[in-house]
């Protein structure tokens, strides 16, 4: 088996990648997964899946039904490259999320990734297909997107609502020494749905 553990947060070289294809980091996927509280058996939603780095974590983790959602077929197409590639299967689906959220069933937890611009009322929907006592968590780089997003989380009233920054720097060899090169900083919402 490609990654034989039980802890979140695969190496990012493990999966495969293209330079339009964004991928969320191993460091924030970790923070990420564990802010969803998973358990085997849950079923998951992953909105916005990219590369499908968060969609294969949640497949390992709860070993349940899980949906990766993105509307650029390279993305889905990658996802499907790394499920395969770490003996796992998810429903990939190529649309926006505002147009295939109210079809898909209820889940207990959703992970909001990539929103294109319409982010509270994507996060709205998504919050529409959480269980009773589901989890949802909300990433991203951009403070306009953050600013929304916790506007969306107040008018849903969702319990548990914590916000995280979490900026990573990682080590770099050169000659003298090792040198930390710094990433973007990354805002993530999660909370629980009454």
């Amino acid at each position: 088996m490609l990654w034989d553990f039980q802890t979140p947060g695969i190496s990012d070289a493990l999966f495969e990648r293209t330079e339009d294809v964004p991928i969320t980091k191993e460091d924030i996927r970790a923070i990420v997964i564990s802010k969803l509280r998973l358990k085997a058996g849950y079923s998951a939603i992953d909105i916005g899946c990219g590369s499908g780095s968060i969609t294969v974590e949640l497949c390992l983790q709860t070993k349940g039904a899980v949906y990766g959602i993105d509307s650029d077929e390279k993305a889905i197409e990658l996802t499907r490259k790394n499920l395969g590639k770490f003996g796992v299967a998810a429903k990939l689906i190529h649309s926006r999320a505002q147009d295939v959220l109210p079809s898909l069933p209820e889940v207990d937890a959703v992970i909001v990734g990539g929103t294109y611009g319409d982010t509270k009322r994507v996060i709205q929907m998504a919050a529409s297909r959480l269980k009773k006592g589901g989890r949802i968590v909300i990433d991203t780089i951009l403070i306009e997107t953050m600013y929304q997003a916790l506007e969306a989380v107040s008018e849903l009233e969702l319990d548990e609502v914590e916000v995280t920054q979490v900026t990573i720097a990682k080590g770099r060899k050169v000659t003298t020494g090792t040198m930390m090169l710094a990433r973007n900083p990354v805002m993530i919402i999660s909370a629980t749905k009454r």
